[in-house]
């Protein structure tokens, strides 16, 4: 099962993305890890996003597909597309390479939240500097004695710009760009809608029961 998670910055796809490939055994697809890891790869593609970032330039949409294709030949029990597609055009694109690799997506999950609890989110988040595992200071804290309760590494972070403000800016660039995708896999009936402000838990259900529904239907 190939599937999208699809909402505004901070809505917790990477969070239900590592989950799905820890309870499922799905594949995590995400555009800023496959960059990272071309570059030092050494291949014909990796060479080409390594010249691309050296000159500061933006990777084309061609290049991050041409990524997305090696991985799709590499198999497994799905894929989770994270990060990708953000505009109609890259929608486009992901939906040709599925088609040439014989394969297809089969549900997109929108994880639907409130702009002003986002930023209530944002602005008190913090990640593990080791295994990247989210903490919030209202919701979920660092434990007490200072080391993530999933690694035990003691480095944690936050995101320059998780602050009130660039966080607005990111949302709006999200709304201009990213939300006609909504629209788009409506009409493809490939939409699902789940609630993204709830527990982690709770929304790990609900997109559990999105995918079990799909696969049965």
């Amino acid at each position: 099962m190939n599937i999208i998670l699809l909402g505004p910055p901070g809505a917790g796809k990477g969070t239900q993305a590592r989950l799905l490939v820890e309870n499922r055994g799905m594949v995590q697809l995400s555009t800023g890890d496959m960059l990272r890891a071309a570059q030092s790869s050494g291949t014909e593609m990796g060479r080409k996003v390594a010249a691309v970032m050296a000159a500061g330039q933006l990777v084309t949409d061609e290049i991050v597909i041409g990524l997305i294709g090696e991985k799709l030949t590499e198999g497994g029990s799905g894929f989770i597309f994270d990060g990708f597609p953000r505009t109609l055009a890259q929608a486009d694109a992901l939906d040709a390479l599925l088609k040439r690799s014989g394969q297809t997506l089969d549900v997109v999950v929108e994880m639907q939240v409130d702009d002003a609890a986002l930023v209530e989110r944002i602005t008190a988040r913090s990640t593990c500097g080791t295994c990247g595992e989210v903490y919030n200071d209202n919701s979920k804290p660092i434990p007490a004695d200072g080391k993530c309760s999933v690694c035990g590494g003691t480095e944690f972070k936050r995101r320059a710009d998780d602050n009130a403000e660039s966080l607005k800016q990111r949302l709006m660039e999200y709304y201009k760009k990213t939300s006609p995708l909504i629209g788009y896999y409506y009409h493809a009936n490939k939409l699902a809608v789940v609630d993204g402000l709830g527990e982690i838990a709770e929304i790990a259900e609900s997109i559990a029961a999105v995918l079990d529904r799909r696969a049965t239907s």
